[in-house]
């Protein structure tokens, strides 16, 4: 077993917003970029509100936990597929992991599973533009983008992939909101993460596809019975009218379903809660973003557009514009905390950890865990411990044209071109929880 002294890409990275108790901290592993822990100070106590396990080096059992996840996020079908963009072709060949005829995750060794280098010198980023860097320092003082160089063939997947991500922490901005119910909701901060991805051969195409794999409890912390360790009382909103049709193995059918009428359709529940209608197998479906009232920024443009002047990265922090759209939020009404999205992403996958093996898990001891793998979650719970939120495009987006929504994008990348990928998190906390 690996460990922070043997292997130092388990050894996180601790960033905090700047202040002597500060409402956010994030810990990031290079080793998977893996976000470890993000703390949340509010109401008097510290939360960390993602799951998983007390000892970084546990991510390499409790796999796909708070990950990050490529070249080609959820489920593929087995086989060659030739892809074509602009006038250029390749074959790509997703590799069996979960089932002989499925490609989970990017295959057996996906972007996990790989360490990943921080760069100690931001300016140094290859695909973050001189003004990019700049919103960086001042907006986002306490960041990591970190690289890695994924090959030609890795997994099946065509072409040198270089990929740059940027993590980072940025302070509460705004006047506390005004809730329904007459009390008041402070924003605590964000987290901001920015995927960019350039091809470095000539004439050759990939599909790509990544996420953060990251899985949220927010009452896990409050160690008040089983009650908290499930997310069945969180409430959530997705802004979607569709999810994608999954056959048995759960793959693409490449038809898209109306939530409307379903246990899908979160916003008709009564109570609010995601335990209403929860299925018998718990939540694990891609939902498709409805159409937005302004698109926003591309998932995918000319690398000739990536000027000096060019900034993503502030427009992916602005509280106005296409890139600020709510499209996804959860709440807790126990520990008043909530977590909202925005994105470019045109859909989200989510999953209430249903699938994870019991064997290999651990609950942190801030949760009320010893740590250890195997002591996890209560039988009663299992279904329902996180709710991962994992912004992407529809699966196989490239074979099924009828399932990619109203952003149309194919998640082809060709050479010449420069793909980015940001979601923002904000937290907030209600007064009075």
């Amino acid at each position: 077993m690996a460990s922070s002294e043997s292997d130092p890409s388990f050894t996180p990275l601790l960033l905090t917003l700047p202040s002597l108790t500060p409402s956010l901290a994030l810990e990031v592993l290079p080793a998977g970029l893996t976000l470890h822990r993000l703390f949340v100070q509010a109401g008097g106590k510290t939360h960390d509100i993602l799951i998983g396990p007390e000892d970084p080096t546990g991510h390499i059992t409790q796999k796909y936990t708070n990950t990050i996840i490529g070249r080609y996020a959820n489920r593929l079908p087995v086989g060659s597929f030739a892809v074509g963009r602009n006038g250029i072709h390749s074959v790509v060949s997703p590799k069996s992991n979960e089932a002989p005829t499925v490609s989970l995750h990017g295959g057996a060794k996906g972007f996990d599973a790989y360490p990943w280098e921080p760069l100690p010198d931001p300016s140094t980023a290859e695909l973050f533009t001189p003004a990019e860097i700049a919103t960086i320092q001042t907006r986002l003082p306490t960041s990591v983008i970190f690289r890695r160089i994924s090959e030609d063939g890795e997994e099946g997947y065509p072409g040198r992939l270089l990929v740059e991500t940027l993590v980072g922490l940025a302070q509460p901005e705004g006047a506390p909101n005004q809730t329904a119910e007459g009390t008041k909701e402070w924003n605590l901060g964000s987290v901001l993460i920015v995927y960019r991805a350039k091809l470095l051969d000539e004439n050759t195409v990939t599909p790509i596809n990544l996420t953060q794999h990251w899985g949220f409890n927010l009452d896990a912390s409050l160690q008040d019975g089983a009650d908290t360790l499930s997310i069945k009382d969180h409430a959530i909103s997705i802004k979607a009218d569709h999810t994608i049709e999954l056959n048995r193995e759960g793959l693409s059918t490449g038809t898209l379903l109306p939530v409307a009428g379903t246990h899908h359709a979160h916003k008709e529940k009564a109570s609010g809660r995601i335990g209403e209608k929860f299925p018998e197998r718990g939540y694990d479906e891609f939902y498709v973003f409805s159409a937005r009232d302004a698109p926003p920024p591309p998932s995918i443009f000319p690398a000739s557009d990536l000027k000096p002047e060019l900034d993503l990265v502030g427009a992916a922090l602005a509280r106005e514009g296409p890139a600020s759209e709510e499209v996804v939020s959860l709440a807790s009404a126990k520990s008043g905390l909530r977590v909202s999205f925005a994105t470019n992403q045109p859909g989200v996958q989510f999953y209430t950890n249903n699938q994870s093996a019991p064997e290999k898990g651990a609950r942190k001891k801030i949760h009320g865990g010893s740590g250890s793998v195997g002591d996890g979650y209560p039988l009663e719970v299992r279904l329902s411990t996180a709710a991962f939120l994992e912004f992407h495009a529809p699966l196989a987006a490239w074979i099924h044209p009828r399932a990619r929504g109203p952003s149309g994008e194919d998640t082809l990348l060709a050479s010449g071109e420069v793909y980015n990928n940001f979601v923002r998190l904000d937290v907030w906390y209600r007064d009075g929880a």
